[in-house]
């Protein structure tokens, strides 16, 4: 054995022992939307004292954090994220309302003397009137009390506490103890309110907290007018119960936050939905690597067996990864990592391909050399063709956000992981088995001693596919058509993450009547609600934006007309972050064609690279179309599906290319034509075997996958079958006559 085949050796061996000593004492982090809980997405909003930028972010960060950990929730993660927004994950916490009034609410506690009582609320202007220093707000009993400036506030407090009296009745109240200078103050605004008779409304003292009246206590009779109640210490009453007088004291301790948030996200996934997905998803692996792994034996013999063996590594190496860098794995990260199986498995493929060229070449061939050959001449199609696709993992991760985002670092991990099996692992399998003396005797059981079925045919028939390339280009442009008009007919679904507005999903235990349910919803106050069903047993509900005490209406109404209902996902878009998104949707395609064309001109030419991005655009409209034929929702997650696609198809586009470049320096003087279609019958093999490899791993995921994945992969097949396509028939064609016209 060579020296740089034993440091192959010793590589792959050091990165397998490495990744399952990783694997087995590093867990994985999963998202949410995989172990169930709530993600809410706060914005921080300036007010006219204070301007929001990443500082004042940090200090609201902060105090939420206080909060969260007041509320007990088992391993909460906060964040910024951009200098203006906050991102909250509480596992486990399935009605995130209560949640999100405790992280939203300001907390801006203020004492107030009563001045006395206003008209009666139907006498009220609307809205009520503000005089200078002076504010009128409804008390607890809903009459409406005339307050003077504020004599302090939460800053004037040192610490509070829930507790519950066990006399006089009994019943739960807050302790608040002050600052040194907060309790001259508190002793100074009783005193005040002490020199009216009792019964008086000015004998009051209002606490408001976030503009409302939470108590409004009489100062005791005993308390002398002036001397008020001293002490720094003092206790609001109420009708609370244990939960509301936690949370107040909760709220207090926490502190005010520097400037008002608003809730712009909000997703809430049920443990269910969530087990059920990762079961779907192994399910998918395990079925579609299966198979994978049997067609590649059943075309490449030994060698068929050493990639499966690489194909078990990869998915050591790509877990193990994402357990190291701490990444987390979502839902559509999860299928990433299943479609990055069918990724390296082209790898391999292009290596056996050309080998196989190599071996059939040559006077008198061994395995061993032509598969040296083989990995040395397919370096630059693998290397190019992931690098496209690592751009795209790249723009995911840049430019979405959420599972979209986490689905963008599992292809990236899952790209690099793949060029490890196949340049590294499979490499040392290989070499050490071709240099076995029994293989030697039967080369042919190494799987590249012949040309395969589909070369041996194109060698037999030499099909000029390049005969009539505007022929391929009108069938292209037919196709276009016939997508663009499907979004111009029936339009684009356009998902809640685009539009803005709430989604919620619901499992029954009987079948669905999705028109009981939408006339049940117009009865309650929704009769724009879009009622849409899944298979027998799953509803989906989408209207606007929706507060979460009107969602409840929702899954109240829900559970009266669908039996056994029981909520597992809730997705609320603000419609400012809706916006956003679709922007930034649009920035990402638009910077994901430019990032392909300027790489591809850098490998390859201007004609090539222009002519492998029209093929992108060719494939976009037409999975965009197919999606707006079908009705399917174009969401975040279609996003991804869409911009993998492309990556993809580059790859297709990037092995075609790359043969055409050599054989341009290989055979000076022939005509392109003849050259790209050459290029077209010697790839294709590799094509066919690559396809049919991606076909197995996104049927299995789009079958056994459940329906939160189902859109996903279809789209993927789709893609991936346009992709195709069009590296052959519509990129390659279009170069043809653009070389043509420049010549």
């Amino acid at each position: 054995m060579t020296r740089p085949a034993r440091i192959r050796g010793l590589v792959a061996l050091a990165a397998v022992a490495l990744s399952l000593y990783v694997a087995l004492t590093v867990p994985v982090h999963l998202g949410l939307d995989l172990r169930g809980g709530t993600q809410i997405v706060l914005e921080t909003r300036p007010t006219a004292d204070t301007d929001v930028d990443s500082e004042t972010t940090d200090r609201t960060v902060e105090v939420l954090r206080g909060r969260i950990d007041a509320l007990g929730v088992a391993e909460p993660t906060i964040a910024r994220s951009g200098s203006d927004r906050i991102v909250v994950e509480l596992p486990g916490v399935q009605d995130p309302r209560k949640a999100a009034d405790v992280l939203g609410r300001t907390a801006q506690l203020t004492f107030h003397q009563v001045l006395g009582t206003a008209a009666d609320a139907e006498d009220l202007p609307d809205p009520l009137p503000k005089r200078p220093r002076q504010q009128v707000l409804p008390d607890e009993s809903g009459r409406h009390l005339r307050l003077a400036a504020p004599a302090l506030t939460g800053k004037d407090v040192d610490k509070a506490a829930a507790g519950f009296d066990q006399q006089g009745g009994g019943g739960w109240h807050v302790t608040v103890d002050f600052e040194k200078t907060g309790g001259s103050g508190w002793a100074r605004l009783t005193g005040e309110a002490a020199c009216h008779t009792p019964g008086d409304p000015a004998r009051r003292v209002a606490i408001v907290l976030d503009g409302k009246i939470i108590s409004s206590p009489q100062v005791d009779p005993s308390v002398a007018c002036g001397s008020g109640i001293g002490g720094g210490t003092t206790r609001i009453t109420g009708s609370f119960d244990d939960t509301e007088a936690k949370e107040l004291a909760l709220l207090i301790n926490g502190g005010a936050l520097p400037v008002p948030v608003e809730t712009v996200e909000q997703r809430t996934v049920g443990p269910t939905l969530g087990a059920e997905a990762i079961s779907a998803s192994a399910w998918a692996a395990a079925l579609g690597t299966t198979v994978t792994a049997l067609f590649v034996i059943a075309v490449y013999r030994v060698l068929g067996v050493l990639a499966a063996v690489a194909l078990l590594c990869y998915g050591l190496v790509s877990y193990a990864a994402l357990a190291a860098l701490g990444a987390t794995l979502t839902l559509p990260g999860l299928a990433g990592f299943v479609l990055a199986i069918g990724m390296a498995v082209d790898a391999n493929v292009l290596v056996f391909e050309r080998a196989r060229e190599e071996y059939a070449s040559r006077d008198r061939p061994t395995a061993r050399s032509a598969l040296a050959a083989g990995f040395r001449g397919a370096f630059s199609a693998v290397a190019d063709s992931n690098i496209t696709t690592l751009i795209a993992a790249g723009l995911l991760f840049f430019l979405a956000s959420g599972p979209v985002r986490g689905f963008g670092v599992t292809l990236g991990i899952g790209v690099l992981a793949s060029m490890l099996s196949a340049l590294v692992i499979t490499r040392a399998l290989a070499d050490h088995a071709v240099a076995r003396p029994a293989l030697r005797r039967r080369p042919r059981l190494t799987g590249i001693a012949h040309i395969g079925a589909v070369r041996e045919r194109l060698n037999r028939t030499r099909p000029n596919l390049m005969r009539h390339p505007r022929r391929w280009l009108a069938a292209s442009a037919a196709a276009l058509v016939l997508a663009a008009s499907g979004i111009a007919v029936r339009g684009l679904d356009l998902g809640v993450e685009f539009t803005g507005g709430r989604l919620i999903a619901y499992s029954t235990t009987t079948p669905v009547d999705a028109d009981r349910a939408r006339g049940a919803l117009a009865d309650a106050g929704f009769p724009r609600a879009v009622v849409q069903t899944s298979g027998e047993h799953q509803l989906t509900v989408r209207t606007h934006n929706l507060s979460n005490t009107e969602a409840a209406t929702v899954t109240a109404t829900v559970t009266d007309v669908a039996q056994g209902a029981q909520k597992i996902r809730d997705e609320a878009i603000g419609p400012s972050l809706g916006k956003e998104l679709r922007h930034g949707a649009l920035i990402a395609l638009a910077v994901a064609l430019g990032a392909q064309l300027v790489y591809l001109a850098a490998r390859f030419r201007w004609l090539l690279g222009s002519s492998a991005v029209a093929a992108l655009a060719h494939d976009v409209v037409i999975l965009v179309g197919v999606f707006a034929w079908l009705g399917k929702p174009v969401d975040g997650v279609f996003l991804a599906a869409l911009l993998t696609v492309i990556g993809y198809s580059v790859n297709d586009s990037v092995v075609v290319f790359d043969r055409i470049r050599e054989l341009t320096r290989r055979t000076k003087g022939k005509p392109f034509v003849g050259i790209a279609n050459q290029a077209l019958l010697q790839t294709l093999p590799r094509t066919v075997n690559t396809g049919m490899g991606a076909a197995f791993i996104l049927t299995a995921l789009a079958v056994l996958g459940g329906d939160t994945l189902t859109d996903f992969a279809l789209a993927l097949l789709v893609g991936c079958a346009v992709g195709t396509y069009s590296s052959m028939f519509t990129a390659t064609p279009l170069a043809v006559e653009l070389h043509k016209r420049r010549t």
